[in-house]
């Protein structure tokens, strides 16, 4: 009898043993797709905040931009925070505008003319607008094109 009840405690011993591994194995499973999840939703959040920062560069360069200050330091190539009272970490930088290296330095504006010895263009730019959040260290390079103009074609522009 006593032999018995040995075997059985021992068998017991192992049933629990077993119960704790797949238990335990089950916990770092389940902490493991836990974390993988929090990390995905910190990476879309930070890469949303630094689309909205590209976002707000390109609407700082369609509201400043001029071909009189393509290489105003105060403009271009400095980071300029979103909004500093809500999100500190949130930063646009908009490289200086330039014209474009492929396709037309212009396009032509049909029907717009003071004379018919006039002709007027709209001249093309590009900028790199990067919107960045440093809690995340994330960032989002935008590249926009910008047309000014009416410009008179027969005059040397820019």
């Amino acid at each position: 009898m006593n032999r018995l009840r040995y075997r059985e405690s021992g068998f017991a011993l192992i049933a629990a043993m077993l119960a704790i591994w797949m238990l335990t194995a089950m916990g770092v499973l389940i902490f493991t797709v836990t974390s993988q999840d929090v990390r995905i939703s910190s990476r879309m959040v930070g890469e949303r905040k630094a689309f909205y920062g590209s976002e707000a560069g390109v609407q700082a360069l369609t509201q400043t931009f001029t071909p009189t200050n393509l290489n105003d330091a105060s403009l271009y190539n400095v980071p300029f925070t979103v909004d500093s009272a809500t999100d500190p970490n949130t930063t646009y930088v908009i490289s200086n505008p330039t014209i474009p290296t492929s396709g037309p330095p212009s396009i032509p504006i049909s029907g717009f003319a003071i004379d018919s010895g006039h002709s007027f263009v709209r001249v093309r730019y590009v900028a790199n607008v990067t919107g960045s959040n440093s809690r995340y260290n994330s960032s989002v390079p935008i590249t926009v094109g910008a047309g000014y103009g009416p410009v008179d074609n027969s005059t040397i522009y820019p």
